[in-house]
Parts: structure tokens; sequence; C-alpha cells
């Protein structure tokens, strides 16, 4: 990838081989490169540029063992097993700090040719509770909305998807993803690819994916029931919508609306209770609706770490009462819902 800009080419000839069945995707493709383009312009990203420049300047991999089924991304040389490599130790440290260069990485865990990234978020606990309530993932097409910079697209193709698509319309995240790539070598890298794009950027109807992963996106939205819809049209008939968010408990008719912040965050709009968000997917016409995890956040799970710095969980709770936010609001509890499109 030592380009001066990235390529989207093997993405866009996937996205060609899969719409000759899912005919949406020929409609998206035909958009793609323009949305792109704004996507990272220069004058809007100026920090991408230097973001670029890093991943470029990492090395080349020949080959690379790739292992995407333990808790963090394994890309590390094949022949580090018989102790030997192609990497030097200058390299290897030449690669730890262009990584540090692309912080704060919040989803994770990364073990990255010797170098691991402990990041934010241990996303693995979060996988381990979702992935024994996913169907079959062998052969299906599966997009990732909001997926940052893409940890569960990886593990979703170590667990057989066949094609995995992550958007999230933030440069650095896209940057991050595109480094985790390349340390993976040319060979036998899975068909996981990742756009710097929202859903908003979807074409309507597109009806192109047998599952859809919308996770840590639903509060962030102004209106959640619009989201549930955009969801939907991306599904195929049939298709599996996978939905994680920040939920309250409380019956079908409870929903927390926080007047300024949410855990010093200040774009969550809606927290309803599980019950509701049922109706909610309901009333989108969803099917076989069912809560398959719910979870309070734990300090373990999210904190401030060498590759995230600033302030985390244990920041954002009331430190005389960990069970209610700074703001005085229930603290953060997750649920997973799996739910169909007829």
């Amino acid at each position: 990838m030592n380009t001066s800009e990235p390529d989207f080419s093997e993405a866009f000839q996937q996205l060609a081989l899969h719409g000759r069945e899912r005919k949406g995707l020929h409609t998206w493709l035909a958009k793609l490169p323009e949305q792109l383009a704004a996507s990272l312009d220069a004058k809007r990203f100026p920090e991408f540029v230097g973001w670029w420049k890093r991943i470029e300047k990492l090395p080349n991999i020949t080959s690379a063992d790739i292992c995407l089924t333990s808790a963090a991304v394994t890309a590390e040389h094949a022949c580090l097993a018989l102790a030997s490599s192609d990497l030097s130790q200058d390299q290897q440290r030449i690669i730890k700090g262009l990584l540090h260069d692309l912080k704060p990485w919040r989803k994770g865990p990364y073990q990255l040719q010797g170098t691991y990234i402990d990041t934010e978020w241990r996303s693995d606990f979060k996988w381990d509770r979702l992935a024994p309530h996913l169907s079959d993932l062998r052969g299906r097409k599966v997009l990732d909305v909001g997926g940052g910079s893409g940890y569960h697209a990886w593990r979703l193709a170590g667990a057989g998807a066949e094609f995995t698509l992550c958007i999230d319309p933030s440069p650095r995240y896209f940057a991050q993803f595109e480094a985790v790539r390349k340390l993976m070598g040319p060979n036998n890298r899975p068909a996981v690819y990742h756009l710097p794009l929202g859903i908003e950027d979807v074409p309507a109807q597109i009806e192109a994916f047998d599952t859809v992963l919308s996770m840590g996106v639903l509060y962030h939205r102004r209106s959640p029931i619009d989201h549930l819809y955009e969801l939907k049209d991306c599904l195929r008939s049939g298709g599996e919508l996978v939905l994680e968010t920040l939920v309250i408990e409380g019956d079908a008719n409870q929903c927390l609306m926080p007047e300024d912040r949410y855990a010093a965050m200040s774009n969550v709009w809606f927290l309803p209770s599980v019950a509701q968000l049922t109706l909610w997917l309901r009333r989108c016409g969803f099917i076989n609706i069912r809560c398959v995890d719910l979870n309070q956040t734990s300090l373990e799970e999210q904190r401030t770490t060498e590759w995230m710095t600033f302030q985390s969980l244990v920041d954002f709770l009331d430190p005389e009462n960990p069970k209610l936010t700074r703001e005085g609001y229930p603290a953060p509890l997750r649920a997973i819902l799996i739910a169909e499109k007829p």
C-alpha cells in the first residue's frame, strides 16, 4: 500500500462480485467514488494526511500467520514461530511508534507484529457475550455499522463470514483499520473492508446483507426509529439484525433522555428500557426479537490505557456511588438484541 492515497479497488471488486446477486450493491458502487472522495477530503480532515503517511511507512509484510478467533487479532509473521523473522527489532520498534501515532485506540485489543495494543475497550468481552447467539455466519455477507477501527469486523470474518464491510465516518478509525490490514500482509487476508462512511451514505432499500450490526450507535442518533429503519433497509428478507445499545431498567413505557450529558457524553439522546426497545423494533417491522445479553459495563471492560490516555469510565461515574453517572443517571447498562427482517 505504498500510494499517496487509500486504494479502494479491492473493496470495489468485492462489491461488484457480490452485486451480481445483491443488486443494491451495484447501485451503491456507482456512488462510492464520490462519497469516499468527500469523506477523506484534506480540507475537511487535514490530520488524515499525516496518519496516512504513517501507514505508508509501515513495513511491507511478505507473509503472516493471521488469527481471528482469539481475544486479540493476531497478525504476526509466520516465521516467528521458528525464531526467525523478516522483521528486525528495529522494524518492530518502528511499527510500535507508528501505531502509537494513530492514538487513541478505543476498540480492540490487537496484537500486531510484536506490538500489543491495549485499547480502551476490551471489545473481546462484548464479542464473547454476543458470539454464541449469532446465526451461522458461514457464507454470509455482513455490514458492521459504526464499527470503529474494525475489531468486530475481523472477528466476524474469523467466525466464517464470507464478506464483511465495516462503515464508520471517522478518518482516524479508517486509518487504524488500514494499519491493521497492512500488517497482515497481502496473502490470506480475509474479505474484510472499511469504508469511512456513515449509515446515511448507504442507499435506501439496498437489501444486500445477511447480517447487520449496529453496536454502540443507537443512543447517538437523534432519531433512533429512523436508524432502525435504515438498518432494516440494509437487510435482505430473512436477514438478522444485531443491535447493541445503552438501556435503562423499566417497562415498555420507560425511556431516558438526558438533559445535557450522559457519562460526560454530549451526544446521547435516548436510552430506552429493553421492553421499549423491543416495542420500537416491532413497530419497525422486525420479528423474532430477543434480548440475548444485558451487561453493566465494568471498569475492566472500559478504562484508560497507554493507547487511550484520556478520561474513561471511572471518570464518568459518581465517585461516591458508582451505580450512577456523575450526572446522577443510572450507570451504563448495555443490552444486545437480535431480530429478523421478515
